[in-house]
């Protein structure tokens, strides 16, 4: 596969696959390996462990130390980063409102759980 075919099927920038392929990029998102891996039709777990994701405490590399749902971050992995950010902030914003008391200041009423 090309590296432009790679750029395409993989919603990257040919510049940013080749600082990949010369080392200059230090660690690629965990969106990015997603990516990639889709596009080359291979398990995501080879190119985290290519790219230095810590494995699992077991240490054979089928376990990543990594938290979140695969399936989610081939979701993301779709959108263009800007629209990631954007995600990002409206996750972080219902997280923020579910950590907040009972009670809201603004409202005077107390939520129902």
């Amino acid at each position: 596969m090309s590296q432009a075919q790679l750029s395409s099927q993989g919603a990257l920038s040919q510049g940013y696959l080749s600082q990949l392929e010369n080392d200059e990029v230090q660690n690629p998102s965990a969106a990015v390996i997603f990516r990639l891996a889709q596009a080359l039709n291979v398990d995501p777990r080879v190119l985290m462990d290519a790219a230095g994701y810590d494995s699992g405490a077991n240490g054979s590399g089928s376990e990543f130390a990594v938290t979140v749902d695969p399936e989610l971050l081939r979701f993301l992995a779709r959108f263009p980063r800007q629209q990631q950010i954007y995600l990002l902030g409206l996750l972080k914003t219902l997280d923020q409102q579910q950590a907040a008391p009972a009670e809201s200041p603004a409202h005077g009423v107390a939520a129902k759980s």
